[in-house]
């Protein structure tokens, strides 16, 4: 499933708060991108028109919608594409981005260090 980047940051808000109405999501997300509620209740349409989002309750004549998809579902594919698109087969530059300008915290480190360890365990 493909979604633009409005699309992505209003399933931001259904993946992190679940249940939201199209009036609570301009409240969140109108002001900051400078958009008219009706640009809001589009994108909640075409959301609930690809499968992202579904009814789920109604408040008298407002709609509540959830997510439909998983957050995991749609993150994998683009952050495999992006970082295809920006290092392309050689991701040593990523993880030293990562390491050396990101100030990554000793939990974040430790966690790294699990994964790398776990990976190469699955490997053998």
């Amino acid at each position: 499933m493909r979604l633009s980047e409005f699309e992505l940051d209003v399933m931001a808000h259904f993946w992190r708060d679940g249940e939201l109405s199209a009036p609570e999501l301009f409240d969140r997300v109108g002001q900051d991108r400078g958009v008219a509620y009706s640009t809001v209740k589009t994108i909640v349409d075409r959301l609930e028109e690809k499968g992202a989002i579904r009814r789920v309750a109604s408040r008298g004549r407002t709609i509540l919608y959830a997510p439909s998809i998983r957050q995991d579902s749609i993150r994998r594919p683009l952050v495999r594409s992006f970082v295809r698109r920006l290092f392309g087969d050689d991701l040593r530059p990523l993880f030293a981005q990562l390491l050396r300008d990101e100030k990554l915290s000793d939990e974040e480190l430790e966690y790294l260090r699990r994964l790398v360890a776990e990976t190469r365990r699955g490997r053998q």
